[in-house]
Parts: structure tokens; sequence; C-alpha cells
């Protein structure tokens, strides 16, 4: 189980930076196609709110790694 955790966690640290980038990828598109105020505020409230998201998953996917969430044997 300890084995899963490691590997997730290497999952979770990959998949953060890989939204940030997913995100604002798409949204440099969809502002370069049609650059009014009603697609790119939306878009940067998308990106302000999910950034911190993904950092905390590369957060978690750090602890992880490391083995805080480890099977502890008392």
């Amino acid at each position: 189980m300890n084995a899963l955790r490691k590997i997730l966690g290497w999952v979770w640290m990959l998949l953060g930076p890989v939204c940030i980038i997913f995100l604002i990828k798409t949204a440099i598109g969809k502002i370069a196609a049609n650059p009014v105020q009603d697609v790119y505020l939306p878009w940067i409230i998308i990106i302000t709110v999910f950034t911190p998201i993904a950092l905390g998953l590369m957060i978690f996917g750090r602890y992880a790694i490391r083995g805080e969430y480890n099977d502890k044997e008392n």
C-alpha cells in the first residue's frame, strides 16, 4: 500500500503543473480567438481559483513521496 501511495504521489506531483499549463494554454487560445471582457474575465477567475488547487495537489504528492502518509506501526 505504501508503494501505491508513492506512485500516486508522483502522479499528483506531475498533475499539478500539467493542469496549470493546460489552463493557461486553453485560456490563451480562447482569448486570442475573441479578445473581449466576456471571454478573458472568466478565464482569469478560473486560473486564479484552480492554481492554488493544483499547488495543493503538488504539496499532497510531495508528502506522499516523502512517506508522510505511510502506515505507522505503534
